[in-house]
């Protein structure tokens, strides 16, 4: 499995993406809500893969909610990078935390040369919101203190 690593622009947040598949062939999307518009992001996730997120001051991240309120948007409140989504979807009853990284704040962001396909998940209820991240995004540990 390939490790792509990376973080936002002052260095506070870090991100490790492990993924199935070379960063070429990877899905990239381009999420149509007005937030993830504003940052212009080219997000991505696999299943079969692993992320990790860690900071040098939690106090320096924040945790953006907003919509239907199931997913945290990490942002650095120092530099302003958004880095990736995190949620648990709980699978099988038992707390699963997934993640949608933005391929911009990776090291080597050139290297995922797909062109991100639109996505719009505009009417989505909860169940399916919830069912989908669990199918589609990235298992993830997020290294931040209780």
């Amino acid at each position: 499995m390939a490790e792509h690593r990376g973080g936002c622009h002052c260095g506070n947040l870090r991100v490790s993406l492990r993924l199935s598949q070379p960063p070429e062939a990877v899905r990239l999307r381009a999420c149509g809500c007005s937030f993830c518009r504003a940052h212009n992001t080219r997000t991505t996730s696999d299943p079969n893969g692993a992320a990790e997120i860690d900071a040098a001051d939690w106090g320096l991240v924040q945790f953006y909610r907003f919509g239907t309120g199931t997913a945290e948007f990490v942002i650095c409140r120092r530099c302003g990078v958004y880095i990736g989504a995190i949620g648990d979807c709980g699978v099988d009853g038992k707390p699963s935390m997934r993640a949608v990284i933005n391929t911009n704040c990776l090291d080597d962001r050139a290297a995922f040369t797909a062109t991100p396909a639109p996505t719009d998940h505009d009417g989505e209820n909860t169940g399916d919101r919830l069912a989908r991240r669990a199918a589609n995004w990235t298992p993830a540990t997020i290294h931040r203190p209780d």
